[in-house]
């Protein structure tokens, strides 16, 4: 096989592990690869003079857009802590929109899907982006079909990463799509990492989404469902708890959180469910009883809607990272 020729996009004010992630995970995956076969990845940007990244770390682009017309196997978009609240530079909406033509495969980590949706690679395609930004991402693109659940999503040729270190987890996956399991497996080890992190982002806490006011109607409610995790609510009892309709409580709900009473349930259960699956060997059974889901199978099915993966497979990969 050829060598992989990588390039990175950055911009002023780019996440630096964006860029960083990846391009370790390239790095430590060349110690297991014959020469011929071995990564080089470049940073592209409108020019050469010195970027800052938010964290201040200085870059310095390899190649200007002029410069990279093509021939790349891997491109990949970095974002920033903030997505762009317009349309970015001409010169980088201008490259990025011919990116199906410059490479194998192409995509984004973080919020450089935004990017992406304003070149207008993003429509009718099953794509990812950080937790906190799935729902502007969804609002400004919805053509895009956002899932804001999975560390990664390949849709074809195009592959999008979640937040920062999400970038990791997706370099990790193309290595071992290339080159086997059992090489990504070594750069894991190498990076100190999970080789494939399972279950999605961090956002199934459901405090992340939890009001400021610990006083408030939603916050009560918020507490009242994490005590009874495994007992059945309904939006009539939750209503009940604080004293309002069930009608107002619905909208006051999705004002406050962005979600709806169900949703944050079933986030709620999902979010018990992974930290006794995590922390303990009880039979699924008893932990889909303990969580409120019911049945095994229900769990089964929730899990492998929301996160991709089985209870047993969630579970089964932590197992695998304590060994190794």
């Amino acid at each position: 096989m050829p060598r992989q020729l990588v390039a990175i996009v950055v911009c002023e004010g780019v996440q630096a592990l964006d860029v960083a992630g990846p391009m370790d995970v390239f790095s430590e995956a060349n110690a297991f690869l014959d020469s011929a076969d071995r990564y080089e990845t470049v940073l592209v940007a409108a020019h050469r003079n010195p970027l800052r990244a938010s964290n201040g770390l200085r870059l310095i682009a390899d190649r200007t857009f002029d410069e990279a017309a093509g021939g790349f196997d891997i491109v990949l978009v970095a974002g920033t802590p903030q997505p762009p609240q317009a349309e970015p530079d001409p010169s980088l909406l201008e490259w990025v929109k011919e990116l199906p033509w410059r490479s194998s495969i192409y995509g984004s980590i973080c919020t450089g899907a935004f990017v992406l949706g304003y070149a207008g690679l993003l429509d009718d395609r099953r794509v990812t982006t950080h937790w906190q930004d799935a729902q502007a991402l969804a609002a400004r693109f919805p053509k895009a079909n956002v899932t804001p659940d999975l560390i990664y999503v390949r849709d074809g040729r195009l592959i999008t990463a979640a937040g920062v270190t999400a970038g990791i987890d997706l370099g990790l996956s193309l290595v071992g799509q290339r080159h086997g399991a059992e090489t990504a497996l070594k750069v894991a080890k190498r990076l100190v990492v999970v080789a494939q992190r399972q279950g999605g982002q961090s956002q199934f806490s459901p405090y992340l989404t939890a009001p400021a006011d610990p006083e408030s109607p939603i916050a009560r409610i918020q507490d009242h469902v994490m005590a009874n995790i495994r007992n059945r609510h309904t939006l009539d009892s939750l209503a009940a708890v604080v004293g309002m309709s069930s009608r107002n409580l619905a909208r006051h709900f999705v004002q406050v959180t962005g979600t709806t009473p169900h949703e944050f349930i079933e986030r709620a259960r999902i979010d018990a469910a992974r930290m006794m699956l995590e922390g303990t060997d009880l039979p699924l059974k008893i932990v889909a009883f303990d969580c409120g889901f019911g049945s095994a199978d229900r769990m089964r099915i929730v899990f492998s809607t929301r996160l991709g993966v089985t209870p047993i497979q969630y579970r089964t990969s932590f197992r695998r990272a304590e060994l190794e």
